[in-house]
């Protein structure tokens, strides 16, 4: 009986020793749905620091052998939620699925190859003459121990330009980010299979680029979808769409594939970045810093700025339509959303939009001497040259002078639907200001309020006061929990308002 499990066991063991890896290297086609990080509000995105997320869909074809196998999907995501991956069109022959997340790097490949042969090559500094040999890797945990004909040795410590080149890749080492799954079929099977799954480092807004008209009464609007992926995985050619509403979910931290640098401990010192590691299979190089590379330890490089202005014509815009709670915004053509970069898509464009152009204050006590702000007002509604949904996002303002295109100014304005109110604070006025200075009189004093417009053209000011302030000798109206004055400056004038709050 004793034998009888002996040999079981065995047979079990040299069966899953056995077991056939089956490689799909990329993705023959993919799409992804970006959504953005409800938590950011309306400050801008950091390439660096993402946090939306998005929803990618792969299709790709395999084959995979009678009985048991690992399919290893390559070059998903370095952000994926392994838990949230849906392999479909394999039927019930999927029976487990598993994040790799040790990426090759040269400590990795050191690290596997402990207690086995590598070729190590040297080259003399005086002579240039080369010596070839073999080595057995001994320790890698703190510096290289390496086990030769002479001798125990460490990497490096010799003086002499050193080389370590293994013959395979090592089994569990990925050089870009995979996920496994194992697979268990009776038959032979080749199948279009889609992988679906969340992912991390993915984010979106609007870029919005407004021109003044010259009466200063009309805006033409034009919008920009930007996607930015964080990921050091570029999806390239993607069907994408972009997903505008505030959607419950928790975030889910996802820890970054290990990607382990190489250790020196010897005199004289070297450093890991002088130590080239190849592998070979037979003889295939890898530089060491290439496989850092992989590992993403270069630094993001800036994204790129907005467009200056919008084009005149052409070009393809987002096709927008409601799904439940939100909107989304479908790009009509493959986009390639690039690993470290942004993308951006044409949204909307709105040629005659209807604006108010106003200045406000919010005033406080005290005694103070400020500008005031500009502000764009208009309504979401086609009356007034928009009724569309418009995302959060920045808003660059130009106007014309002597023909030329200039900067007014920037600024950003939340989530609108359609017929809400929409306030875009744009610039400060240096031009009018307000000057507030304490009083006493027979009233019990307060605060005296004036204003002064060194323009040429008359200014619409609306100033919130507290809402327990109360003027002399002027109308003020209870909006949005403040006292509003509203008042009409005229060029070269001033005004006045004393009150008591």
């Amino acid at each position: 009986m004793r034998s009888f499990v002996l040999l079981a066991a065995l047979a079990v063991s040299a069966h899953a020793g056995a077991q056939t890896i089956v490689s799909s290297p990329a993705p023959d086609r993919v799409a992804v749905t970006v959504y953005r990080n409800v938590d950011r509000g309306l400050e801008p995105m950091s390439l660096g620091w993402l946090g939306g997320y998005a929803l990618v869909s792969e299709t790709r074809r395999v084959r995979v052998p009678a009985g048991e196998s690992e399919l290893r999907f390559e070059g998903v995501t370095s952000g994926i939620v392994p838990q949230s991956a849906i392999v479909t069109g394999l039927g019930e022959a999927v029976i487990e699925k598993n994040r790799d997340a040790r990426l090759l790097s040269p400590g990795a490949l050191l690290d596997a190859s402990l207690g086995e042969r590598v070729h190590l090559r040297r080259t003399s500094k005086a002579t240039g003459a080369v010596r070839e040999q073999e080595a057995i890797v001994r320790a890698t945990s703190d510096g290289v121990v390496l086990h030769t004909a002479e001798g125990i040795e460490a990497l490096r410590c010799t003086g002499l330009p050193e080389t370590a080149m293994a013959h395979e890749v090592p089994r569990g080492l990925s050089a870009k980010p995979t996920l496994s799954v194992r697979v268990r079929s009776p038959e032979p099977l080749e199948r279009t299979v889609t992988l679906s799954y969340i992912t991390n480092n993915f984010d979106w807004q609007a870029d919005y680029i407004a021109e003044l008209s010259d009466a200063g009464d009309r805006i033409s609007l034009f919008g920009w979808i930007t996607m930015a992926n964080g990921d050091e995985t570029g999806l390239a050619d993607a069907q994408a769409q972009a997903v505008a509403g505030k959607l419950n979910r928790s975030r889910v931290w996802v820890a970054q594939a290990e990607v382990k640098p190489i250790t020196i401990s010897c005199w004289p010192q070297g450093t890991t970045s002088d130590i080239p590691l190849d592998v070979a299979s037979p003889v295939v190089a890898l530089n060491a810093q290439e496989i850092v590379v992989t590992g993403s330890r270069i630094p993001p490089p800036a994204p790129p700025p907005p467009p200056a202005a919008a084009p005149e014509r052409g070009g393809y815009e987002a096709e927008e339509e409601r799904l439940g709670e939100v909107r989304l915004y479908r790009i009509p053509i493959a986009v390639t959303v690039a690993a470290k970069s942004q993308k951006q898509v044409a949204m909307l464009k709105q040629p005659s939009v209807k604006i108010d152009s106003i200045l406000r204050l919010r005033v406080g006590g005290g005694q103070f001497e400020t500008p005031l702000n500009r502000v764009l007002v208009t309504r979401n509604a086609a009356a007034e040259g928009l009724g569309l949904p418009l995302p959060a996002g920045k808003v660059a303002l130009f106007g014309r002078r002597d023909g030329r295109r200039i900067l007014i100014g920037e600024g950003r304005m939340d989530d609108h639907t359609i017929n809400e109110k929409v306030e875009i604070p744009i610039a400060t006025a240096t031009g009018v200001r307000a000057r507030q200075t304490p009083y006493a009189g027979e009233d019990g004093g307060g605060y005296l309020l004036t204003l002064s417009n060194d323009l040429s053209h008359p200014q619409t000011v609306e100033i919130e006061l507290p809402l327990n302030a109360a003027a002399r000798g002027a109308t003020l109206v209870k909006r949005d929990g403040w006292m509003l004055w509203k008042v009409t400056l005229p060029a070269n004038g001033r005004r006045e308002l004393r009150y008591r709050a």
